[in-house]
């Protein structure tokens, strides 16, 4: 009987949720990925964050006007993987719109419900580590919010290309924890928190891990795709406001969502970075997040982050044989 060579390699990288998945590493009160990964990622893996993706989804999901994706999808799909699906929001709400489509979604930890689609399913698995799917397999790729989580970005997306179907598409959304403003409110000249300390926390932070959680600002995304191979490359960056204060009636309650989520656990996304990577004065850590809070309920500051969704596409077989990854993309900044 000749073995299922495939399946082995799946069950030797792809973990199983036993116990040494669930033994989170518990730092300062907040649970993060299991021990059992080498993960350097700085966001908790506890309720009170699981709450927060979700907030965040419901405001991305707002920006792209119910859209969850802006890249192409062929009519006759039958396979989608999301990489880093957290809570599985994303992977819930596609496989509800589209239920002839097997939807599989990835993360470190067991968090995600349940009670969901018969055609969604969740695997435990490390997207830093070899992909175990066969190649020319998915129909489209998803891979957001793994800024500060992901070392070599060339590498993530050449196991993407290489999992998805000649003509499919891969799509990675990615933001980044730092606060700029179109009118000086908010700036790195010391007057503010946002604009000073706080973002430059995430810039330093990058550089100790080797994971950017800059990866706007580093153009990552973009490199990365098109070192990884991919043509047609395809950019839209987003300015999203930091609090309801923009006049436009959509920005601002996007913006009100955004800062629900950062505001409800400020504490959650800076303490592992403050005490742990950077090592900066511990003493200094709870004055430093009140000042924070104090200028995100000030109305005379107008912050806003970026968030970028870069999508590109894997050649047909003979473009593959033929022609060398386009050098231009489209870029829109809204």
């Amino acid at each position: 009987m000749k073995a299922d060579d495939d399946s082995t390699r799946r069950a030797d990288s792809t973990a199983s949720v036993a116990s040494s998945i669930l033994e989170y590493r518990n730092y300062r009160g907040r649970n993060y990925h299991a021990k059992t990964h080498d993960s350097k990622y700085f966001v908790p893996t506890d309720d009170l964050s699981l709450e927060n993706f979700d907030i965040m989804h419901h405001f991305l999901t707002l920006l792209l006007d119910d859209k969850l994706h802006l890249a192409p999808i062929k009519s006759n799909a039958t396979k989608v993987l999301d990489i880093g699906t957290g809570t599985g929001i994303w992977a819930i709400d596609f496989a509800d719109e589209h239920p002839d489509i097997v939807v599989t979604g990835t993360d470190l930890s067991p968090v995600q419900p349940t009670w969901v689609p018969p055609n969604v399913s969740f695997e435990i698995d490390d997207c830093t580590k070899e992909w175990t799917w066969d190649a020319n397999s998915f129909d489209f790729v998803h891979i957001r919010y793994l800024f500060g989580a992901i070392n070599d970005w060339t590498a993530l997306f050449k196991q993407a290309y290489r999992a998805l179907k000649p003509g499919a598409y891969l799509e990675s959304v990615e933001s980044e924890p730092t606060c700029l403003s179109d009118d000086g409110t908010v700036a790195d000249d010391g007057k503010t928190a946002l604009g000073g300390r706080f973002s430059a926390m995430f810039r330093e932070a990058g550089k100790v891990t080797g994971n950017s959680m800059v990866v706007v600002t580093d153009d990552l995304q973009v490199q990365a795709m098109k070192a990884a191979g991919f043509v047609d490359v395809q950019v839209i960056t987003h300015k999203v406001p930091m609090g309801s204060w923009p006049r436009d009636t959509k920005l601002s309650q996007i913006g009100a969502f955004a800062k629900m989520s950062l505001e409800s656990d400020l504490t959650g996304y800076s303490q592992l970075i403050w005490h742990e990577i950077l090592r900066w004065p511990a003493d200094e850590f709870e004055v430093f997040m009140m000042k924070v809070r104090k200028e995100l309920k000030d109305k005379n500051l107008h912050p806003y982050f970026q968030v970028r969704y870069v999508w590109g596409r894997k050649p047909d077989e003979a473009e593959a044989k033929t022609a060398e990854p386009a050098d231009a993309e489209a870029a829109i900044t809204a």
